[in-house]
């Protein structure tokens, strides 16, 4: 696999998590699907899947917590900062996997090492 070609499926792989907000769970099993196809091909792709897999099982745990905080309000805003901190994160993991550059998501539990 070229470069370039790292550089841009490591891109889409961070990228495919935004499927979870048309298709239910979609956040975790696309970028687990092109990671677990690509990530004997380039060492860069199979490091940023772990990555970009790890973060997105992450929010979904936060998300879980989250719902039941709810009923003392805190949920609410806890609800609401994860969601903007994963499209936050998210983009800023495909431009610099775009540049080639390793990025490692904060507020990850890195399950899949």
């Amino acid at each position: 696999m070229s470069v370039e070609e790292e550089r841009q499926w490591a891109m889409f792989l961070h990228l495919s998590a935004f499927s979870g907000f048309v298709i239910p769970f979609g956040s975790i099993v696309a970028p687990l699907v092109m990671w677990l196809v690509r990530r004997d091909r380039s060492a860069f792709v199979d490091e940023q899947g772990k990555e970009a897999v790890n973060f997105q099982i992450s929010i979904l745990i936060y998300t879980f917590i989250s719902i039941p905080l709810c009923f003392v309000l805190i949920g609410f805003f806890t609800l609401f900062a994860a969601s903007i901190l994963e499209i936050i994160f998210t983009i800023m993991a495909a431009v610099r996997a775009s540049e080639g550059r390793h990025y490692r998501y904060p507020l990850t539990i890195r399950m899949i090492t």
